[in-house]
């Protein structure tokens, strides 16, 4: 007579928390690489739109804007999934706490990004007129909370995370953790020093790819 074996239920129950943690940690990943692939095909194809004097908010205007604000409302639940992937990932020690909380702003800066669309400027959409705006709109002067916000979150979770890489003996990413506010500091520095919005883009890029960096990390880390 064969012998019938059953998985006891705290097994079962561990490996379908593993599950959404890897769920949730995945939509982290993504994040980034889906609102910069997004952005940057819209940048190099949108009639009028030039990189070099626009700010990529203002990809959210005009008869295609809908695709921009949907890439930032998309990409931040992303994050936001991703930061309580983070959570469940980093039960305790040092950034247990307050790293998921940081990613989880990030996440709704993005998200605030393309419900609050910026105003008009710089001769776009075409027919605008050349320059800034006279005067902001509300949902313009709200819109510019989310890029300095998402950055100025996502450069403290660097230091709040590198404590726990320094913990886990992890040298290469608690290195990691330090360059990339200094490289994005840089980078926003020379976008307005050149009057370059390119640079720009190249700083935001860094940051968020690390940041889906750390969500890969930790998923890579759980399993």
């Amino acid at each position: 007579m064969t012998a019938v074996t059953s998985t006891p239920p705290a097994t079962v129950a561990s490996q379908s928390t593993a599950s959404l943690t890897a769920r949730l940690l995945g939509c982290g990943v993504a994040a980034a690489p889906l609102l910069l692939a997004v952005t940057i095909a819209q940048a190099a194809t949108r009639d009028g739109f030039d990189p070099v004097v626009h700010p990529l908010s203002l990809l959210s205007l005009g008869d295609l804007g809908w695709i921009q604000i949907t890439n930032f409302v998309v990409s931040g639940l992303l994050a936001f999934a991703g930061a309580v992937g983070l959570r469940r990932a980093y039960a305790d020690g040092p950034a247990s706490k307050w790293a998921p909380r940081l990613f989880g702003v990030y996440g709704i800066a993005l998200v605030w990004a393309g419900v609050f669309v910026a105003d008009p400027a710089f001769g776009y959409p075409i027919g605008t007129p050349d320059g800034a705006p006279a005067e902001l709109s509300w949902h313009g002067i709200l819109h510019s909370f989310a890029p300095a916000g998402a950055g100025l979150t996502l450069m403290v979770a660097c230091f709040v995370i590198a404590r726990r890489f320094a913990r886990e003996g992890r040298t290469a990413w608690r290195v990691a953790c330090y360059i990339v506010p200094v490289v994005y500091t840089a980078l926003n520095a020379a976008s307005f020093a050149a009057a370059d919005y390119r640079w720009m883009l190249a700083g935001g890029m860094v940051i968020w790819l690390w940041a889906s960096a750390v969500s890969l990390q930790a998923l890579r880390s759980d399993r």
